[in-house]
């Protein structure tokens, strides 16, 4: 267990795309593999949407998606034993007048979970009703909701904190288009809305880096102590400097070095205060700028830089990271990912046989394989009986 930190220990999602209901049991390695189209993208897509709950975001993400509708599980609410074997036709009611989007996630510290739905018409003319509503919020203490566990409650508009055992309403009429982490973020009256924004707030997601001919890695940058590389990477070369100067230089230099026999890294500063990677491979009478790096060989850099952070996030969330990297880069990759997991929580998304070879035997590791059926997101060997236990609130 990390210490000083808040942990996830479990991730639960209900009627997102592919996910109708499924509850995830997290580690501090987590690795997230299944044959494509077996919903990966979704559980990660899901967790962007918890973040952007923190950030405020929600619901613009969902509409960017195409709105709340169209990311409902469109599948029946029931799958019955006939559906599985193919003896009944698949059918069921699709009102999703009713439905909710839930998200949750269950913490060393504080527990959480939020309810989506889809906006009523209002009685004025509006461009907004498409937007969906906030309709339900919980904090909680442990592992598994219960009422008497409860420290926050949010419905609809209302929102109540108990203090002791009684329950004092803290607001009447909070806007539905706004969590309790954008309005109720006050230490004094509300901590633990507090205390999980700024841990939600720190988790770090990264996916698909640029590497064309024009992306901002490749080309001189202003630069300034960079203690976490941005989600383009924009920052690689600030990024690499931080590392060089206040972080892990030796681990630097020795992932360059193992991905890259007798390879070395520099970071060039101009005296305007431009930064640009400078390569050197064995055998080269001048080093590499960025433009002349090749796609895989920039895109293990740019991993270098996020797995070294100087300032560990609370989650890191890595999608793909195998993208355009030769197999051969690959182990040196997975040792970055090893080694980040023991100051913070990973979780990876990957479907190179190489690289889930390499992090599957790390002790420890919570290797979550994915399959579908009919047309629902599964963990494969999961049951009833093995799924960790979870309530949503009422």
């Amino acid at each position: 267990e990390l210490l000083g930190a808040i942990l996830l220990n479990t991730l639960a999602i209900t009627n997102y795309r592919s996910l109708q209901d499924i509850v995830v049991p997290l580690s501090n390695l987590n690795l997230v593999t299944g044959p494509n189209g077996s919903g990966k993208s979704n559980i990660y897509r899901a967790l962007r949407l918890l973040a952007e709950t923190a950030r405020g975001g929600v619901i613009s993400s969902l509409a960017r998606e195409g709105g709340l509708d169209s990311t409902f599980w469109a599948g029946p609410k029931v799958i019955s034993a006939a559906m599985k074997r193919g003896n009944a036709a698949i059918q069921g009611t699709h009102d999703n007048s009713r439905k909710r989007l839930k998200l949750g996630f269950a913490g060393t510290e504080f527990s959480y979970a939020v309810a989506l739905g889809i906006t009523p018409p209002v009685p004025y003319p509006s461009a907004f009703n498409l937007d969906p509503e906030i309709k339900r919020e919980a904090i909680w203490q442990g592992e598994l909701y219960r009422p008497a566990s409860s420290l926050l409650e949010r419905k609809d508009n209302l929102v109540k904190i108990r203090h002791a055992r009684n329950w004092n309403v803290i607001c009447q009429h909070l806007p539905m288009y706004e969590s309790i982490f954008t309005h109720l973020a006050d230490p004094g009256q509300a901590p633990e809305v507090m205390a999980l924004r700024e841990y939600i707030k720190q988790w770090r997601f990264y996916d698909h880096f640029r590497t064309d001919q024009e992306a901002p890695s490749r080309l001189p940058q202003l630069g300034s102590r960079t203690l976490a590389l941005s989600h383009d990477g924009a920052d690689l070369a600030a990024a690499l400097q931080t590392i060089i100067e206040i972080g892990d230089g030796e681990g630097l230099a020795k992932a360059v070095d193992e991905a890259f026999p007798g390879a070395t890294l520099n970071v060039q500063v101009t005296e305007d205060g431009h930064f640009s990677v400078l390569f050197r491979q064995q055998g080269l009478l001048r080093p590499l700028t960025g433009k002349e790096l090749s796609d895989g060989t920039l895109r293990f850099l740019l991993w270098v830089a996020a797995l070294l952070t100087p300032r560990p996030p609370a989650l890191m969330v890595i999608n793909e990271p195998e993208t355009s990297l030769h197999p051969d880069l690959l182990p040196a990759l997975a040792n970055l990912i090893v080694k980040a997991s023991q100051s913070t929580q990973v979780w990876v998304v990957s479907h190179a046989p190489v690289l889930i070879n390499l992090l599957q035997r790390v002790e420890g590791c919570n290797a979550i394989r994915l399959q579908k059926e009919i047309g629902q997101t599964l963990i494969t060997g999961q049951d009833r009986l093995t799924a960790p236990a979870w309530n949503w609130p009422t």
